[in-house]
């Protein structure tokens, strides 16, 4: 079973967005997920700003109790706002200006040389760092190779297979994910998983052997919009085993 959840409250902004006005707050929702249990806060903190803001993130950085994950572009301004706020970790994803939401795994292997270099500007802060990757394996050694601590597994194509009830692709994801989580253990580096996951999906992710943290974010905060979000987070970490 997966040790922790990070619950992303990314889509608290996006519900103040749409208004532009105060509420609901992103730190407010970041306390009371931290209250039902969850180990850590993750957010997203875009080049538009579409819904999580420098003052958000600030914000939260003096709040969150747990681990505070920021995840973003691997683009140099982006890396010093993160030298000012100094997150727990930082997750480099990749990130293009039309995409509703990321769309699969950073190509560290393409970009090894503007990845190596934000990787060591921000271990230079003592910053730790995760590398948004396909589960594939020359992705893995690209993200040692670049200096990373983490890697966090893409599970997209898993949820996508789960939704269309391919019992066949699912079971291939799955495989690959679990043959790529430990070959990223024995490279040195940790594993976290994320995008696309709910309650549906959610069991198959966490019996897998050797994944430290599972990223969730659009899941809980829709089902927080009906029953809360305490209960929302309570409800995924009973599914994860916690």
């Amino acid at each position: 079973m997966a040790k922790n959840l990070c619950v992303n409250i990314d889509h608290i902004a996006t519900i103040r967005e749409a208004r532009k006005v105060r509420e609901p707050e992103p730190v407010a929702a970041a306390i009371l997920a931290e209250l039902a249990g969850c180990s850590g806060i993750t957010v997203h903190l875009r080049q538009d700003r579409r819904h999580i803001n420098d003052g958000d993130v600030h914000l939260l950085r003096h709040t969150v109790v747990g681990s505070l994950n920021l995840e973003m572009a691997p683009a140099a301004d982006m890396v010093q706002f993160a030298k000012t706020v100094l997150p727990n970790m930082v997750t480099l994803v990749p990130e293009g200006p039309n995409e509703l939401t990321t769309e699969g795994g950073l190509n560290v292997e393409a970009r090894i040389s503007d990845v190596s270099t934000a990787v060591q500007n921000l271990h230079s802060s003592g910053i730790l760092v995760s590398l948004f990757i396909e589960p594939k394996a020359e992705q893995v050694k690209a993200a040692r190779k670049a200096g990373a601590d983490y890697v966090e597994f893409h599970t997209g194509h898993y949820a996508d297979a789960f939704e269309r009830r391919d019992e066949s692709e699912v079971e291939l994801e799955l495989s690959k994910l679990q043959e790529q989580i430990s070959f990223a253990l024995k490279s040195g580096l940790k594993v976290n998983a994320g995008h696309g996951l709910n309650y549906r999906n959610i069991k198959r992710i966490a019996d897998l052997s050797g994944i430290e943290e599972l990223n969730i974010g659009h899941s809980i905060i829709a089902r927080a919009a009906l029953v809360g979000i305490e209960r929302a987070v309570r409800e995924m970490l009973c599914l994860i085993g916690k």
